[in-house]
């Protein structure tokens, strides 16, 4: 495994590379809203493509973790163009990604960044919702004063994070539905039946908007993190051998 920093859209990024012997393909992971990349999923399932001879980055978004910058200042835009520098480091330092992963808003980032990813040949989600402007339900009533006043505290998780009204405003300008029939790569959506967090409606939203070859999983009972280990490495034995189709 190697650390490394890269130049993001507005900071310098952290990030862990995995490099797997004899590698037949690069993945770049994209976390879930407001996580990390050291979320106990995320190394899960990094590690269990690794084993199957998946090459993994994965990084920590503007302002989360360990890399700079302030997360109040970033939106849904940001983390396109956070997801892009890291393909470029990729592209420049190792191997460009052939497979884009993301969880939960991270999906959803993914989806959107693989039109400009041109070695992307395969996209996969877990736990994605259908339009990024889901996430403002997990803001409750103080969606309200960031309307009002410009920017709220929310607590996300038990932590605090600042939440801009230029983060709801760029949300809107993002309609991943219509889009999604020109991607023109593979897609794997998985979801749990039961997902509290984004319902299992907006898999079945991707999946309709979504052109062959596409696919779905379900993740029968895990919840929205995959806390249990054994979710976590299921997703990364069906990632494996999904993408072993278009990492070639």
């Amino acid at each position: 495994m190697r650390e490394i920093r890269f130049a993001g859209s507005s900071a310098e990024l952290a990030a862990r590379f995995d490099v797997a012997d004899d590698a037949i393909g690069t993945a770049l992971f994209a976390h879930c809203f407001t996580c990390s990349k050291d979320i106990a999923a995320a190394r899960r399932i990094a590690e269990g493509l690794n084993q199957r001879g998946v090459s993994v980055l994965r990084f920590d978004f503007t302002g989360l973790g360990h890399s700079d910058g302030e997360f109040g200042n970033t939106s849904f835009s940001s983390n396109i163009a956070d997801l892009l520098a890291a393909a470029a480091w990729l592209r420049e330092n190792a191997q460009a990604p052939k497979l884009l992963i993301g969880h939960s808003l991270g999906g959803a980032a993914v989806l959107s960044a693989a039109f400009d990813v041109p070695e992307c040949t395969a996209v996969a989600t877990v736990g994605a919702p259908s339009d990024p402007g889901h996430v403002t339900h997990l803001f409750g009533q103080q969606r309200e004063e960031i309307e009002a006043c410009g920017i709220a505290t929310v607590t996300l998780a038990g932590r605090k994070f600042d939440i801009a009204k230029s983060f709801l405003d760029d949300l809107e300008t993002h309609q991943l539905t219509d889009r999604l029939s020109g991607l023109n790569k593979a897609v794997l959506f998985m979801h749990a039946p039961g997902d509290t967090i984004v319902g299992i409606d907006e898999a079945a939203k991707l999946y309709t908007a979504a052109k062959h070859p596409k696919s779905f999983v379900s993740l029968d009972d895990a919840d929205h993190l995959l806390t249990r280990p054994r979710d976590a490495q299921y997703v990364a034995d069906v990632l494996a051998a999904w993408a072993g189709r278009y990492l070639g």
